[in-house]
């Protein structure tokens, strides 16, 4: 028999805000496909690092405590869990400690390679298909993927929804976005559109129309049919 095709990979980059999560377990679920959120990894990279009382910036104590700790991360879109050592971590990982550290973690060179590995190990196991979302997810993690997607949004927009998402305060959340965008910069391209993607802005639409752009690239056809 021949053997079967694997469903498409879908890899969709952006800035913080930009609603790529959002957008991608709702195209995950459209194409019965799975869904990864690599930021969630970095963040639970994070936690593991904090938990451990290693200070961030110890570059071989943070890569050892990363390697050793027991990170789990589910695919299915609505139920997309993250996991460190046993313990259920989605709402410690959205927590104002690890984002404001996730950064620095994230830029550890050996850890950054450590979880681009398990990325593409993860993406190769999803013989059904599976869309990844997070930050240089097109240029490095999945180079080959059948889509490529760069989201985007005016940041004054994508401040609103984080605040809304987090109940916090907008300008402080602007702010923090910012901070973060700046640090992330040190090692990744957050806010540039990685060759070979189609820019969609998302100030404007809404999930649905975002979703369809990206069906009709699936589809071979234009996303303004």
């Amino acid at each position: 028999m021949p053997e079967q095709k694997s469903g498409p990979v879908v890899a969709i980059d952006g800035p913080s805000g930009a609603g790529k999560s959002t957008v991608a377990k709702t195209l995950a679920t459209a194409i019965d496909a799975a869904y990864l959120d690599t930021g969630a990894m970095y963040r639970a990279a994070t936690l593991a690092v904090l938990n451990a009382g290693v200070d961030p910036s110890q570059t071989a104590q943070v890569t050892k405590t990363v390697k050793n700790a027991k990170l789990e991360f589910g695919t299915t879109p609505d139920d997309p869990f993250t996991r460190v050592d046993g313990e259920d971590a989605d709402l410690a990982i959205r927590g104002d400690d690890v984002t404001k550290a996730v950064s620095a973690v994230a830029g550890n060179k050996s850890v950054r390679k450590f979880l681009i590995d398990e990325q593409r190990r993860i993406i190769a196991d999803a013989k059904g298909g599976i869309v990844v979302e997070g930050r240089d997810i097109v240029s490095v993690v999945a180079p080959d993927a059948d889509v490529k997607v760069y989201l985007t949004a005016d940041p004054v927009e994508r401040a609103k929804r984080r605040a809304a998402e987090n109940g916090a305060d907008a300008d402080a959340t602007a702010k923090d976005i910012e901070r973060r965008d700046t640090a992330d910069s040190k090692t990744t391209r957050p806010l540039e559109a990685p060759e070979g993607a189609v820019v969609i802005d998302s100030t404007t639409l809404p999930i649905v129309e975002v979703v369809a752009k990206i069906l009709a690239l699936l589809s071979n056809r234009d996303i303004d049919d």
